[in-house]
């Protein structure tokens, strides 16, 4: 099974991503984590990426067709992917489809984990971790049990990431719903488009997905 999720930054796509993969024999394929990986390699197509990455040009869809080209060859038939961040054009939403016919595959869903965008702010601009151990807190929904000590690992050192601020989360949001808008109708035609609760407990979440895959 091969599908499309879809969900802004504080979503929970990692999260789902991962349970998907434990759970229905699937590989988040990332096109950010694919360039990384294929700039590493020791490949003509390594070397493309590198050069154009170094001179702080956009990757041409052409490389990243040929990336995800390049993954599902290296993949088991049995292994569904899980595309995420990738298609973002009409164009690239084509070529997805010859790519995934070369290799005998189809797109069985479009998945989108829908969010109220006043919340995830809240979700997000809340959050804050253990500047020792890593672990996850959030200023209304998991406070530390004592006030300023970390109940992991007894900590009192505390950080939260410089971009989880309100204006980056609504401008995420809002690079967000451009780069769906192009693509959304074409699935949508087709029939193949669902909406899960993104605000929904992970469990909640987790269970709405394996209701869609089954």
């Amino acid at each position: 099974m091969n599908i499309i999720l879809l969900g802004p930054p504080g979503a929970g796509k990692g999260t789902q991503a991962t349970n998907l993969e434990e759970r229905h024999s699937m590989l988040q394929l990332s096109t950010g984590d694919m360039l990384r990986e294929t700039r590493k390699a020791d490949t003509e197509l390594g070397r493309q990426v590198a050069d154009v990455m170094d001179s702080g040009a956009l990757v041409s869809d052409e490389i990243v067709s040929a990336m995800i080209d390049a993954k599902l060859e290296s993949m088991d038939d049995s292994i569904g992917a899980i595309f995420d961040g990738y298609p973002r054009t009409a164009a690239q939403a084509h070529s997805l489809d010859d790519i995934l016919a070369k290799h005998g595959r189809k797109l069985d869903h479009v998945i989108e984990l829908a969010v109220d965008e006043d919340a995830l702010v809240d979700r997000i601009t809340g959050r804050f971790t253990c500047a020792n151990c890593g672990e996850g807190y959030h200023d209304r929904h998991k406070q530390t049990a004592e006030s300023g000590v970390c109940d992991k690992c007894g900590s009192t050192d505390f950080k939260r990431r410089p971009d989880d601020n309100e204006e980056t989360v609504r401008t995420r949001m809002q690079e967000y719903r451009a780069k769906t808008a192009p693509i959304l109708p074409i699935y949508e035609e087709r029939g193949i488009v669902t909406r899960v609760d993104g605000m929904a407990s992970i469990d909640e979440v987790t269970a709405a997905l394996d209701a869609i895959l089954s």
